[in-house]
């Protein structure tokens, strides 16, 4: 097999032993070209259909074209589809900074629709490669009783055995792409066809890398029009994918706050 087939394989297989193993799952969909992909690879695993709700916790603040493709694709790919809406910004603590705060509203809406719905796993399409507090994740990753993540009491995980047994009152985070790449995400979605917010192409010189909320997601320098140009560019370029999100150039802590707190 090559990269791609070994990586998809992989993926199949954490769906499969998550869905085995634990009893009310969910998929979350921020409608991003990660999780994206993860829909795709749980149609595969599960032979053409996703058997647990796929839900997107809604801050109100995504861009139209994400609003479009979700209303689309939940109803072309056969998804039981969950929205849940996230609280306003005076739910969320005033002392993160302004960027970091308003993606904050989207923990605290996961925490209302964990306790709204009782799910005991949570597929996540996060990267390791992303961002330097999710290098540190692992597959099958406790969260306690209010969603938090103690980065210092992670299972250990050796030739694919996980511990699928959150505490009580607890959940599990899976994350059935926390081994790939920006890169392989592309090739993967180039290669299997996987349809794609236009926004991720470049327009006028410019194009997103990641997308988030309208208001604290900007877009980076790119001539990359085609999934092809991305791809190269990405060969070449050494500018962080996350470089377009408001709160990673914030103060050097808050990331890592919000992911304590139970952040994506």
């Amino acid at each position: 097999m090559d990269r791609l087939d070994e990586l998809e394989s992989q993926s199949i297989y954490i769906f499969r032993e998550a869905f085995e193993r634990l009893q009310k799952l969910a998929l979350l969909w921020s409608l991003g070209k990660d999780s994206n992909v993860m829909i795709w690879l749980a149609r595969k695993a599960f032979f053409g259909r996703v058997p647990f709700p796929v839900m997107h916790v809604d801050t109100g603040k995504k861009f139209s074209e994400m609003y479009d493709f979700r209303d689309r694709y939940a109803k072309e790919w056969g998804l039981d589809l969950i929205v849940e809406q996230c609280p306003p910004i005076e739910a969320v603590d005033p002392t993160l900074p302004p960027a970091a705060r308003s993606a904050a509203r989207k923990t605290e809406g996961l925490k209302l629709a964990l306790a709204k719905h009782g799910f005991d796993g949570l597929f996540a399409g996060i990267r390791r490669d992303e961002e330097a507090t999710r290098a540190k994740e692992r597959v099958f990753s406790p969260r306690g009783a209010e969603g938090l993540w103690d980065v210092r009491d992670q299972p250990p995980e050796f030739w694919n055995h996980f511990n699928a047994s959150p505490p009580p009152g607890a959940h599990l985070r899976v994350h059935p792409i926390l081994h790939w790449t920006e890169s392989d995400i592309w090739r993967y979605t180039r290669r299997e066809g996987i349809p794609i917010i236009p926004l991720y192409l470049s327009r006028g010189g410019k194009r997103y890398r990641s997308l988030g909320d309208a208001d604290i997601t900007f877009p980076v320098e790119s001539e990359a029009s085609t999934l092809d140009e991305i791809i190269a560019e990405l060969d070449a370029t050494k500018t962080p994918e996350r470089s377009g999100r408001a709160m990673d150039h914030e103060s050097e802590d808050a990331f890592e706050r919000l992911r304590a707190a139970g952040y994506l």
